[in-house]
Order: C-alpha cells, then sequence, then structure tokens
C-alpha cells in the first residue's frame, strides 16, 4: 500500500498537480492543511490505492473546510433522468472524462487553502505541498468540475454543436451517455439514402 501510495502522489507532483511550497508566514490565516488518508478499491481494474483529501475533517476549532465553503448548485440534469432517456433508444455512447477534477487549475490565490503535509521518504524533512487543480474531497468539487464543462461548452462549443448539445444534456458529473444525437444522426442519415 505504501508503494501505491507513494506512486500516486508522484503521479500528483510530475502532473503539477501538487507543488511543494515554502512557508514564508504570508496570509496565515488563509492556510488549510488536509489530511490524506487512503482509499483501497480491490476491484479496480487501474488505481488500487487512491488518496483523499478529506475537507470534512475537524480542525481543533470544531470546524472543517467543508464548514466553510459553499457547495454550489446543481447544474446537470439529474441522473434518473438521464438513465430514463438512456433507457428509450437501442444505440449509446458511453464514455468518462479522464481525471475530470485534476484537469481544471484553481486560482493561485485560493491554494493555500488545499495543502498537505508529506515526504517520501523517512529521511526527509516533511515538505508542505499545495494542490493546484480541483480535489476531490472538498464540497464545492463536484460544481466547480461541472460548471468548467458547461462554461468550456459556452466558450468553445460553437463549432461543435452536436458535442455541446451531449456535454449539456447527456454529461452526470465525469461521465457521457450520449443516445439521442446518435439517434438523430442515424435518422437524418437513413432520411439522405
Amino acid at each position: 500500500m505504501r508503494t501505491q501510495y507513494h506512486d500516486f502522489l508522484r503521479e500528483y507532483v510530475a502532473l503539477g498537480h501538487m507543488v511543494p511550497v515554502q512557508d514564508d508566514g504570508e496570509n496565515i490565516s488563509k492556510v488549510c492543511y488536509l489530511p490524506h488518508p487512503p482509499i483501497v478499491k480491490e476491484s479496480s481494474s487501474t488505481t488500487k490505492v487512491r488518496v483523499v483529501f478529506d475537507g470534512s475533517a475537524k480542525m481543533s476549532s470544531g470546524h472543517s473546510l467543508n464548514d466553510s465553503l459553499l457547495v454550489g448548485p446543481v447544474v446537470q440534469d439529474e441522473l434518473l433522468n438521464q438513465i430514463i432517456r438512456f433507457r428509450k433508444f437501442p444505440i449509446a455512447l458511453v464514455a468518462d472524462i479522464e481525471k475530470m477534477y485534476r484537469q481544471i487549475s484553481m486560482n493561485p490565490a485560493d491554494r493555500s487553502l488545499q495543502r498537505i503535509l508529506w515526504r517520501f521518504d523517512a529521511s526527509e524533512p516533511i515538505q508542505a505541498y499545495e494542490l493546484g487543480t480541483v480535489t476531490y474531497g472538498l464540497a464545492p468539487s463536484s460544481f466547480l468540475a461541472t460548471r468548467t464543462l458547461l462554461q468550456l461548452v459556452e466558450d468553445e462549443g460553437i463549432p461543435f454543436p452536436n458535442a455541446s448539445t451531449a456535454i449539456k444534456k447527456n454529461v452526470y458529473v465525469d461521465d457521457l451517455i450520449a443516445f439521442e444525437e446518435l439517434q438523430q444522426h442515424r435518422s437524418s442519415h437513413s432520411a439522405t439514402r
């Protein structure tokens, strides 16, 4: 487990999703250190050990970081609606946005609220790191990720109308279940024959 835990965090460092920081004492009131326990999922074919950054852990004040963060509104269609639509069509396309949260950079001014302490070897000093991307385990993370996806459609979607419609209607968190667009494409293709 130790090796897999280290590998998980090394990937964070290698991808620039976590960077070492030197605490100079500035803005100390805006710093939060998150505990990060391992979650083991034996059934996973890729990552058996995942590190979860715990924004719900209570501090000495009795409050957690998540207690101070707003969750944000739901901006995607409900899962039940998507499942019902999914069952109406004979063909479906299912896809997943890989590492969705980690594809979205956090505002540098907010990164000090996503710090962890870590060292890869017992002989090294403990190092503070800042997480630079949307972090699983914080209250607004789901909203930030889904809202970013919808903003991407607004900003870049005009040349891709079918993809834009699929993202707006058929994405739940990081999973796409596209079906109507395929059915419409098939119907319009048959009509042109």
